[in-house]
């Protein structure tokens, strides 16, 4: 993984009063983040608070994560520059560099994910596969089971049960630290991390202007993410 395939901006972001918006976060992106935080929440809520109905409802949320999260891991290779793998996973002497600027005079400002920031997506993004999938193979002994529960043994399907619990409370971990980092960011570096997500576009500075890449087509990543639904659609009626 190569450690420059992302613009870096040496001068803080609204530094000069010639900045300009360019474009970050494609549509598909950002429709991605957004329902995660949805499907996540409700997840978390209907897991919690226990009972059938909420139950079902858990498992369907289970379910649409694994089709958005198999849709990134997708898009990470064929869609927008920014959404890709390659432009925010970052080799260890980038991370370090990168960590070193956070307490030193000069900043680096990445106009996608930092170095930081691009592995915290590649560990959510695993623990939320992890999840979703030993979901499929769980089981509470009370009301509920996996659709996969059929496939494995009654002692199987319980130690996956425990990962499934265990690695629940390294999603919260997760998700706090990620919440941590955006008001930190927010606070500590004037820098709204939350606007891009929403508006797709970022401020840099005019020496940064051929950071402003097209995105990918949308018909594509729609393409993807039926593929994708349709395969967890596949494998949880099967």
């Amino acid at each position: 993984m190569c450690d420059t395939t992302a613009e870096v901006i040496t001068e803080p972001v609204a530094a000069t009063g010639r900045s300009r918006w360019i474009r970050v976060w494609d549509p598909p992106t950002r429709l991605f983040h957004w329902s995660l935080v949805l499907l996540v929440t409700l997840s978390v809520y209907t897991g919690n608070v226990g009972g059938l109905r909420e139950m079902d409802l858990h498992k369907l949320s289970g379910y649409s994560i694994l089709a958005l999260v198999l849709f990134r891991l997708v898009w990470g290779l064929i869609g927008s520059r920014r959404s890709r793998f390659a432009d925010f996973i970052h080799g260890p002497r980038a991370v370090i560099a990168y960590v070193r600027s956070l307490v030193g005079a000069t900043h680096q400002n990445f106009v996608g994910h930092n170095p930081l920031g691009g592995w915290s997506v590649v560990a959510m993004l695993m623990s939320l596969l992890l999840q979703a999938t030993t979901g499929l193979f769980a089981r509470d002994d009370i009301l509920t089971e996996g659709p996969l529960t059929k496939y494995v043994s009654k002692q199987t399907s319980g130690t996956i049960s425990a990962i499934h619990e265990l690695n629940a409370s390294v999603l919260y971990v997760l998700i706090a630290i990620h919440l941590a980092a955006v008001l930190g960011y927010l606070l500590l570096r004037n820098e709204n991390l939350i606007r891009p997500m929403l508006t797709g576009r970022k401020q840099a500075t005019p020496e940064t202007a051929t950071a402003d890449l097209p995105y990918a087509r949308s018909w594509i990543a729609a393409a993807v993410l039926m593929a994708a639904g349709g395969i967890v659609w596949w494998v949880v009626t099967r």
